[in-house]
């Protein structure tokens, strides 16, 4: 008689009973993935059918619970060259059907085992188009993902997952940032020195500036004015990161230096939110947020449609019909969000200074707004004058 085969670990953690809960009571019942335990965070969904390892690495998704709309997740394993950070950064992960085999020739190990590795509590085997379609309706909302022993009456976890922080409000980029500056050589020849303030950025951005020949110098989310010249800077740029922009006066203070010094500026993502706030407008929380790599934006200036990476759940409140007067000059939006007409983009025409609300180093793909760090480059090369007429003829 053969014997019977060895239980996995993972096929043991599969046969543990799980639940998702949100704030509204709706809960979802299914099997434990990744790490046993339990977890909270606000439920988010992300679009995207591929790039699962740049999402989980990415520093944006702090506190954050990521449901996944495709419907199997983890069909390449997990490698260990695609991390975009240190570590997972999603606080739970949510999925309907988790490949039962890893394969890719870069694998290392599966999704499963490198979720339980670090410590990240999900779930499986739960209906996320049901889900998803619940957030779209409802908004985004706090949840918590129970397994094993911290599975309890429904009214009992309801009560803790109400009681948890909401994102709303809350102060996070100083939480995945770098504590101390380091550098990021330029590929090839040095051309320029860039200031980068790290609000949760991910590797991918300064290696998409190094391949154009600039040394880019990282720095904490708290980094002064001072902290920043100190570096001669020939450009400077805000990353990605999550949050409430509107907690980041900080930053916003910074944001307002370099522009009074008109030294080129590039924000992405929070970068954007913050530019938008140094220049006085308001921010705003979306229903849902953007999340995935198939959003189509527009970009005012050329009139090209692209398909790019998005990771936000806040926005810059900012006119699309016309210029605005700003202390800092004439702005106006140049990206919209062709499905919703969020604003995806800020240029200013008086001072060398532009943002996107999206990621154009999408190492995942897709790669449509790299241009981005090229213009970037191109107001770095000009003096003020040239900058202001490069803009110009970019609107024009």
């Amino acid at each position: 008689m053969t014997a019977p085969a060895p239980t996995t670990q993972r096929q043991r953690r599969e046969r543990v009973p799980a639940v998702l809960v949100l704030e509204d009571g709706r809960t979802f019942r299914g099997q434990a993935y990744g790490a046993l335990g339990e977890t909270f965070g606000e439920a988010v969904f992300n679009t995207g059918m591929s790039g699962y390892q740049e999402t989980l690495t990415d520093p944006s998704y702090h506190r954050q619970v990521v449901v996944m709309t495709a419907p199997q997740i983890g069909n390449t394993g997990w490698n260990d060259e695609d991390d975009e950070s240190k570590q997972i950064w999603v606080a739970g992960y949510v999925v309907r059907d988790p490949a039962r085999v890893a394969s890719n020739w870069r694998s290392r190990r599966s999704l499963d085992e490198e979720l339980a590795n670090q410590g990240v509590v999900g779930i499986s085997g739960i209906d996320t188009r049901a889900l998803t379609r619940h957030l779209r309706e409802r908004g985004a909302m706090r949840c918590g993902i129970f397994s094993g022993a911290a599975v309890a009456d429904d009214a009992a976890l309801l009560a803790r997952v109400q009681q948890s922080p909401e994102m709303k409000g809350a102060d996070l980029c100083a939480e995945v940032a770098t504590t101390e500056p380091y550098v990021v050589p330029a590929i090839g020849e040095k051309k320029f020195t860039v200031a980068a303030l790290d609000l949760g950025i991910k590797a991918m951005t300064p290696q998409r500036m190094a391949e154009r020949g600039i040394e880019v110098h990282v720095l904490p989310a708290n980094a002064t004015l001072e902290d920043v010249y100190a570096v001669n800077p020939d450009g400077v740029f805000f990353s990605n990161g999550p949050g409430d922009p509107a907690t980041a006066d900080h930053q916003v203070a910074v944001a307002q230096g370099v522009l009074e010094r008109r030294t080129p500026f590039f924000g992405i993502c929070f970068g954007n939110q913050i530019l938008g706030r140094a220049l006085g407008f308001g921010t705003y929380k979306l229903k849902y947020g953007h999340r995935g790599i198939n959003q189509p934006v527009q970009d005012r200036t050329t009139g090209k449609v692209e398909v790019t990476a998005h990771n936000h759940g806040f926005a810059v409140n900012a006119p699309l019909d016309k210029v605005s007067d700003t202390p800092y000059g004439r702005v106006e939006v140049s990206h919209v969000c062709l499905n919703d007409d969020v604003v995806e983009g800020l240029q200013a025409l008086d001072v060398p200074a532009f943002s996107v609300q999206y990621h154009p180093e999408a190492a995942a793909g897709p790669h449509d707004a790299a241009y981005l760090f090229d213009r970037f480059v191109e107001l770095m090369r000009g003096d003020d004058k040239d900058s202001v007429k490069l803009m110009e003829g970019q609107r024009a």
